[in-house]
């Protein structure tokens, strides 16, 4: 019986990607596996075209063959790789083991090192103008005696009896091939027989790292900055992970920081807010003279525009936001206080007109409580 093209059996066109080929695959094997089927000679027969079909389109090289030669530029046996239990077990190994993270593995696997966090504190003024600093990481290096193979000189690590080398074992529960890390060898696929004295065989040592980081302008509090490669080193020769530098800026005497916008209050004198006047208002880049009205009430908000924070993101120039506060005045002297109350009393003959808020609040005062009596 001529073969049929493996990419009609799949259902695949030419130019179809792996993932699509292992889909296809995984569908039609789940479809017709014997196990399922036991009684369908033709569904047997439709589960070994599958999975000889698969095995060649799944492999770069036999593909390429299989594209420029057809049938005769692979050879397969009839069925291909078998389609008992473990190749039942192939469909997760190859397909499921994209999603769940098993799959084949070589025969020494590799880690990647573990990302590192640390905490930087920064006043706001080098928050907002950035700053070159040198932190001291305590990490994970690779052992330089053992140049991170965890064995003594003059010997290797050896590979693993109970997996193979592959780092995983298989169990079979019915049909299912599951597989799981070895116990053996933690998934390396080696074993040391001969640790390093240095690293006891873990091929790491730890160390503290002296680190310059380069603190953009404008960063704020909860920013991260990413030192790739900077992290723990990997194990069995794997790459090392990242360092994420976490900006946490102290609180300020004066400011307050909200994005690009800063805030602050200013205490005036009553005859300042009274008669207006020109307070020196303190700025990131220096101080600025604020003109304050004549009549200015505590809790006035002036606005001073670009004298805020240009953030590092979209490098937008906020706002400062000044919020004046008239002072009392304390420790008065006889004089002062006689002088006051003379003032007081000039003031309040004027009623409204000098205390315009007060003379409205009263209003509406006593409106509330000729409406509740009666």
């Amino acid at each position: 019986m001529a073969k049929r093209d493996y990419y009609e059996v799949l259902g695949v066109t030419k130019g179809a990607s792996v993932a699509e080929i292992k889909k296809s695959y995984r569908r039609l094997a789940m479809k017709y596996h014997p196990d399922r089927n036991s009684d369908d000679e033709d569904a047997e027969a439709r589960f070994k075209e599958a999975k000889e079909a698969y095995e060649v389109l799944k492999d770069d090289d036999k593909r390429a063959a299989y594209d420029r030669f057809g049938h005769e530029g692979v050879r397969t046996g009839p069925g291909g790789a078998g389609y008992g239990a473990e190749g039942f077990g192939d469909i997760f190994g190859d397909v499921f083991g994209d999603i769940f993270g098993g799959g084949r593995r070589g025969a020494s696997q590799v880690f990647r090192g573990a990302d590192l966090g640390y905490e930087l504190k920064l006043d706001l003024e080098r928050a907002v103008k950035g700053d070159a600093v040198t932190i001291d990481v305590p990490t994970q290096v690779v052992c330089n005696e053992c140049d991170g193979n965890g064995s003594e000189k003059g010997s290797d690590p050896v590979k693993c009896t109970t997996c193979g080398g592959a780092g995983q074992v298989r169990m079979q529960q019915g049909f299912f091939s599951i597989q799981q890390t070895c116990p053996a060898c933690k998934g390396a696929g080696t074993v040391i027989s001969n640790p390093c004295k240095k690293c006891h065989g873990r091929g790491r040592v730890s160390k503290t790292k002296t680190l310059n980081v380069k603190v953009p302008a404008g960063v704020d509090d909860g920013d991260r900055i990413r030192l790739s490669g900077e992290g723990e080193a990997g194990r069995n020769g794997g790459p090392p992970g990242d360092l994420y530098v976490e900006i946490r800026v102290t609180p300020h005497k004066i400011f307050e920081r909200a994005g690009s916008d800063l805030s602050c209050e200013v205490p005036i004198s009553f005859a300042c807010a009274t008669l207006g006047g020109e307070v020196e208002l303190p700025t990131l880049n220096g101080n600025v003279s604020l003109k304050v009205p004549a009549g200015t009430q505590s809790g006035k908000v002036f606005r001073l525009r670009g004298k805020g924070v240009t953030t590092v993101r979209d490098h937008r120039t906020g706002d400062l936001f000044a919020k004046v506060a008239v002072e009392t005045p304390v420790h008065l002297t006889p004089e002062q206080e006689s002088l006051l109350i003379q003032f007081e009393n000039l003031v309040g003959a004027g009623g409204e007109q000098h205390n315009p808020r007060a003379g409205g609040w009263l209003e509406t005062v006593k409106r509330f409580f000729e409406k509740i009596s009666q």
